[in-house]
Parts: structure tokens; sequence; C-alpha cells
């Protein structure tokens, strides 16, 4: 059976592209830093007689990155897909002439840097994977080619995300490495008045973490290929 980690999916599009990924047949695990809700996310896929195991994981604290990756190895020396779903929007991320610099750090650290750490913590295990993935989720706001004034931390800190993914999409041409965005989607951070379900927001997720033959250092919507 193929193993797949998915960071924050203890709710969201988290969730459901770990239940959707577990309905292709692989072991999904649910990693969150809150370990109430992450173990009752895991239970209720179990409940509906799906794969799942949770692990705790802080994608800001390397001491829980590298306890995950006990915690997985521990039960398996293979990793087939990394999804780096867990993030952040901080509040008073607003002007960016006035932008706190731990506004900004608190964006980067949680929706950039946590995804490097937890990547390369994985990647031994995701090297020996016949098939080896890793989805960023990103956003729209990250692309630089039609960049406004808006969400000066949210934004750059998933540019350099995008960034990140080009760099371990050109480090080994076996492992697929791509950015998505999954788009305005309805949860806890988009709120109840995006268009968009986590349903279809989660569809891509599963389709670059199941699919023959993936792309590898592209960033995709569900429409394909978008610009940076």
């Amino acid at each position: 059976m193929k193993h797949a980690l998915i960071t924050g999916a203890y709710r969201g599009i988290g969730l459901e592209a770990a239940r959707q990924i577990a309905k292709a047949g692989f072991h999904v695990w649910i990693s969150a830093r809150k370990v109430e809700e992450g173990e009752a996310a895991a239970q209720k896929l179990r409940d509906e007689g799906l794969e799942a195991s949770f692990v705790a994981l802080d994608v800001t604290d390397e001491a829980s990155i590298q306890s995950a990756v006990q915690t997985v190895r521990a039960h398996s020396e293979v990793l087939d897909v990394l999804v780096n779903n867990a993030g952040v929007y901080p509040s008073g991320d607003g002007d960016i002439s006035t932008l706190p610099a731990s506004v900004l750090r608190e964006a980067l650290e949680a929706n950039a840097i946590g995804p490097l750490l937890v990547t390369q913590a994985f990647w031994p295990l995701l090297q020996k994977s016949g098939s080896p993935r890793v989805v960023n989720v990103s956003s729209s706001a990250g692309r630089l080619y039609d960049m406004g004034a808006e969400m000066p931390a949210y934004g750059p800190s998933k540019t350099l995300l995008n960034a990140i993914t080009r760099q371990f999409a050109g480090l080994d041409e076996r492992v697929s490495v791509n950015s998505i965005c999954p788009g305005w989607v309805r949860s806890e951070m988009g709120g109840q008045n995006a268009p968009r379900s986590v349903e279809e927001g989660a569809n891509i997720i599963t389709k670059l973490a199941t699919m023959d033959s993936p792309p590898s250092g592209q960033f995709l919507n569900d429409a394909g290929e978008i610009g940076w």
C-alpha cells in the first residue's frame, strides 16, 4: 500500500484531500498541530472504512517535524506523496507601507519555511518511492505577473513557496514537485462566501497525487498550468 502525508489535514481542503487520496487506495497520514482535532479527523476517515493515521506535526517546529518523520518511518520506510497544505493567513496583513515585520515572519514561517523543512525532512523517504510526489498548496495571490498591493504578507509567502517548488523540482527528476492553486474555497480560511467547495479545491491535489506520469515544476489549477 502506498503512503501519503498531508499537513494541516484535520479540516478543510487538507481533510478532504486526505479522504480523496485514501479512497484511491493510499494509507493517509493526517498531520496537524492540534492533536485532539487531528486524531478525530483520522478516526472519521477510519469510520468511513479508509486507511488513516494521525501524526502530530507543527510545520514551524523543527523538533516536531523530526518526530513526525520518526513516527512515519516506524510504519513505513517509504513515503509516496507529501502534501504541504498547512498554512496561515495572518491578521494585520493589510498595507505594505505599514506591514509589521512580525506579520510577514508569521506568514513566511508557516507558508514557505515550514513546507521547505517538512520536504527536506521527508525527502529520504520520498526518494525510496517508485513514483514520489510533492504537492505544495499555494495560491494565485503568490503570482508575480499580476500581483498588486493586496495581502503583502500572505501573497509573497506563497511566492516563496513557488520558488521552493521550482528548486525541489530541479533537484531530482524522479520526484514530481508542483505548486497548486485550489481557488477560493469555503473553509475556515476562505470563509463561507467563497464560490468553491472543499471537494473542488482538493481535486487538483488528488489528481497530482494519484495520476500516472505527473508533471513537475509546474503551477497548476483545475484548468491546467497557470503563470507564476
